[in-house]
């Protein structure tokens, strides 16, 4: 394997699930949440867990989609970006869409492996930057939920003292 693909591998992988440096990844910061936790509100309006992963699990879809040029495949769930849940957590519904997001991971990472070198410098119909970059922001992007994740744990454990 190319040694670049490599490494956008193991920046993804990092950000969602492997040992690293900076704290909790995405996987991480999922772990032990409950489907009561996960349907939680801080306030009205405002996203709870649940819904900041179905909307990681879409956006590593749809950034499937693009590196693989825009070929559809189909989100298994109505709709795009974010996508409302209950205010109360059912554990299979919760498990359910926990699996949804690790297996919209296996098949991002499955298709950045399949990405050629000269791939990596190519922008997508409908995206401003290259597949590379794309990579790299999805990582950002699972990292910057997971901290989302770690202050609405703390907010939710808050209130019961």
């Amino acid at each position: 394997m190319d040694p670049q693909i490599a490494l956008l591998l193991s920046i993804i992988d990092e950000a969602y699930e492997k040992k690293a440096w900076h704290g909790p990844n995405l996987r991480g910061a999922l772990r032990g949440v409950t489907a009561e936790m996960a349907a939680w509100r801080p306030a009205r309006g405002r996203h709870n867990i649940w819904e900041l992963v179905i909307h990681a699990a879409y956006w590593k879809y749809a950034v499937r989609r693009r590196l693989l040029a825009g070929k559809r495949g189909a989100f298994p769930l109505q709709g795009s970006n974010w996508f409302m849940r209950a205010s109360s957590g059912n554990a299979a519904e919760w498990k359910k869409d926990l699996k949804l997001l690790h297996e919209e991971h296996k098949a991002m990472r499955e298709a950045i492996a399949g990405l050629r070198l000269r791939d990596l410098n190519v922008r997508t119909p409908g995206s401003k930057v290259t597949n590379v970059r794309t990579v790299f922001g999805i990582a950002a992007h699972d990292l910057y939920h997971a901290g989302q994740i770690q202050l609405l744990k703390r907010l939710h454990e808050s209130r019961r003292k």
